[in-house]
């Protein structure tokens, strides 16, 4: 493969670019991967954000004091110079008192001489939502908790330096979880796993597992070879003995490492040897690199039951797997996220 290659491929036919036989592009038939807002969502430090219940939220309210719920669910705000955690120095975590997600650190609160406690910036973007509030005559912006939809104040651009900014706080809507303390079960990142899979060009590879709810995140790159660090240059070469591979981080509690094999499966063509479509090469071959045993028992298992239906009594499974995984080097960035960049997506097989 080169790059000259694969731009008159894409040119020519986004299904033939993407090398998978099931894991169609927009215009072809197939089934159509589930909204955005039907899929759970992971922030970039690992947080489940998938939006609370009503009834968890009522649940949780019922904990709280009076002010606290005027504070969170009907966007009130608290007097200034009588929150508690104005007068906290120690180090720790502020986190949403309604599902727990984290939201400031200590190193980032300063004295903003306002009344509330004020941070310069949150523990990750991802975990706030910024909204226009045109509410008293004013037009400021909102502060919410991404995971319940909490009011938590408001964000204004005349912070400290480096951010500028000043997130001004309700002390109610936040709990403090000093260093040294065990964080809440609610408060900590996903526990999640990882998965290892060569499916053809990984343009299209990434861009079906993004899709998948439970996944967090997909990275393209190489795998499977002998040479450190190598360059997709390289691995074009069919020297290096890489086959493109996308890593993926998922979230067992939301899909499990069965049901991703299964994906695998349905979205390329696993009884072509060392070939996807028009691609040809051992750099696309069919592969697994498993974690570990259990995951490389997992994968056998499968290709024995799929070998023994109807579909490949013809034409055996050709998958390659391997245990342990030999080191996963992430490809250049112009290959990442590819379709998010430049158009165009898969649709997802999934029976």
């Amino acid at each position: 493969m080169n790059d000259p290659m694969h731009a008159s491929v894409f040119l020519a036919s986004l299904t033939a670019l993407l090398s998978l036989s099931s894991a169609r592009c927009a215009e072809d038939a197939g089934e159509k991967p589930a909204p955005a807002a039907q899929r759970p969502a992971y922030s970039k430090s690992g947080h489940d954000l998938a939006p609370l219940s009503k009834e968890r939220i009522a649940a949780i309210a019922r904990t709280l004091s009076p002010l606290a719920r005027q504070v969170t669910l009907e966007a009130g705000t608290e007097r200034p110079h009588t929150s508690e955690l104005l007068a906290e120095k120690r180090r720790g975590v502020y986190v949403s008192v309604i599902g727990g997600l984290p939201l400031f650190r200590s190193e980032d609160k300063f004295e903003s001489g306002t009344g509330w406690p004020s941070f310069t910036r949150p523990i990750d973007p991802d975990h706030v939502v910024i909204r226009r509030d045109t509410s008293h005559g004013m037009v400021r912006e909102e502060v919410l908790d991404a995971r319940s939809g909490a009011h938590l104040g408001h964000v204004f651009d005349d912070g400290p330096a480096p951010t500028g900014k000043r997130y001004c706080m309700n002390g109610v809507a936040l709990r403090f979880v000093p260093e040294g303390e065990p964080m809440p079960q609610e408060s900590l990142p996903v526990a999640t796993q990882k998965a290892w899979f060569a499916a053809g060009c990984f343009w299209g590879v990434e861009d079906v597992f993004q899709q998948v709810p439970g996944v967090l995140t997909a990275v393209s790159g190489y795998m499977g070879g002998a040479k450190e660090a190598p360059t997709y240059k390289e691995v074009c070469s069919g020297q290096t003995g890489h086959a493109e591979t996308v890593e993926i981080v998922f979230d067992p509690a939301r899909v499990t490492y069965d049901r991703l094999l299964d994906l695998f499966f349905l979205n390329h063509d696993p009884t072509t040897l060392n070939r996807q479509g028009p691609d040809v090469g051992t750099q696309y071959r069919s592969a697994i690199f498993a974690a570990d045993a259990a995951q490389r028992a997992a994968a056998a298992r499968k290709i024995a039951a799929l070998n023994a239906t109807p579909k490949y009594a013809q034409r055996k499974i050709v998958t390659e797997v391997v245990a342990p995984g030999p080191r996963f080097w992430p490809a250049e960035e112009y290959h990442q996220d590819y379709h998010a960049k430049h158009g165009g997506s898969c649709r997802v097989q999934t029976e």
